[in-house]
């Protein structure tokens, strides 16, 4: 092999062993072993284990931003989300050990990591569209940022346990997916409010003291 060759080769099996055991169940010497070479070898392309993992998630990070950044182009259209959707499943079945990995480096929700940083900054583009979107219908743009994490959470959740369940079928999940959130968005109440009878009740949970 060239070493450009070798290179990809080190790193499609490192990314496929740290999609299956973590980054602290894989070893140098396993990766060396599958790959027909010494460990001398990986660490020549990639100084160790930590250089070869910061590789596989940087092309990680980069091919699903420019997905992202890709299906949020254009107008805002049901059809627009449908493909998007449809796409945003085709790209986790088809790199489903890259997804793993970034999952698994920070889980949706945690904030942190490198996933949860990608989501942060996906969201921040959602979050013109969504203004948008509301002042199209006449609702409050300044609640886009909090509508914009709702969306891309769910999404996120979504594609970590479609990953695993692997059904229904890619184009259900999708058109199930954009049932909730076009539909969701399309129909928001102007002002949504939590009764205030519940609210009493959950005070008094709180504070048994106080329904004394």
């Amino acid at each position: 092999m060239t070493g450009k060759e070798r290179r990809e080769q080190l790193l499609d099996i490192g990314r496929r062993l740290f999609a299956e055991r973590g980054f602290e169940g894989t070893s140098i010497e396993e990766i060396a072993a599958k790959a027909g070479v010494s460990k001398p070898v990986v660490y020549e392309h990639f100084g160790g284990k930590e250089g070869l993992y910061a590789v596989v998630v940087d092309r990680e990070v980069d091919r699903l931003l420019t997905l992202a950044t890709t299906l949020l182009d254009g107008g805002d259209t049901m059809p627009k989300f449908q493909a998007a959707a449809v796409k945003l499943l085709k790209y986790i079945e088809d790199n489903a050990d890259g997804f793993r990995i970034l999952v698994r480096d920070s889980p949706p929700g945690s904030g942190t990591g490198t996933f949860g940083t990608l989501l942060s900054d996906i969201a921040g583009q959602v979050e013109y569209i969504v203004g948008d979107f509301l002042s199209a219908r006449g609702q409050d743009p300044k609640l886009a940022p909090m509508y914009a994490q709702m969306l891309v959470g769910m999404v996120a959740f979504t594609g970590q346990w479609w990953l695993d369940a692997r059904k229904p079928q890619l184009e259900d999940v999708a058109a199930h997916l954009i049932n909730l959130a076009w539909n969701g968005l399309s129909q928001l109440d102007p002002a949504p409010r939590i009764p205030a009878e519940i609210m009493a009740q959950q005070h008094e949970e709180d504070d048994p003291a106080d329904g004394r």
